[in-house]
């Protein structure tokens, strides 16, 4: 036979053990958190429809009415191709502020106010500059591609870093561009 001893209730309650008020805090700091997710997660969704929309309209946009394709294919293309990336929405980190007659990235096809958005395999990060000096050296006399944002459009060029009178392997330095929050 089991004998049970009474310590203030039927169940054993109040257990001296658990901090009531710790854990009625730490409830709460749940509850908040599990709503700043929510309100995180429906900004996302909110921001990737506008993306979406946007990259949408832009290939709705490049294809001519009269291209034969119906009106309602049109409107399905991005849903039903796997998604691609858009270089315009990624950042660029560096702009070309100055370019020299006759150096490789003029040759290849630079100009000014051009956004560097990558560089090779070089993106935004850390250790910027010295990532893409290492590209560079690395592909001397080869061919680089490059993803810049021209006037507001996003273009795909080829560089070549190779030796010249001037300075570097490519001949135009570049202005960071500061990344904001």
């Amino acid at each position: 036979m089991i004998c049970f001893q009474r310590t203030g209730s039927d169940r054993g309650f109040p257990r001296s053990d658990i901090d009531i008020p710790a854990v009625l805090a730490q409830r709460r700091k749940l509850a908040e958190l599990r709503n700043d997710h929510k309100d995180i997660t429906n900004k996302i969704e909110k921001n990737l429809e506008v993306l979406h929309s946007t990259k949408l309209s832009r290939n709705e946009a490049s294809i001519p009415a009269s291209s034969g394709t119906p009106a309602s294919l049109h409107s399905g293309l991005s849903q039903n191709d796997p998604m691609e990336e858009d270089a315009v929405t990624r950042l660029p980190f560096a702009i070309i502020d100055e370019l020299t007659d006759g150096s490789p990235a003029a040759v290849d096809g630079l100009q000014l106010w051009d956004e560097i958005v990558k560089f090779g395999n070089v993106e935004a990060g850390d250790r910027l500059q010295e990532r893409l000096v290492s590209e560079a050296l690395s592909n001397e006399d080869c061919q680089v591609s490059l993803v810049i944002i021209r006037q507001g459009s996003s273009m795909n060029l080829t560089v070549t870093p190779r030796k010249w009178h001037g300075r570097g392997l490519l001949g135009q330095p570049l202005q960071h561009r500061e990344q904001s929050d």
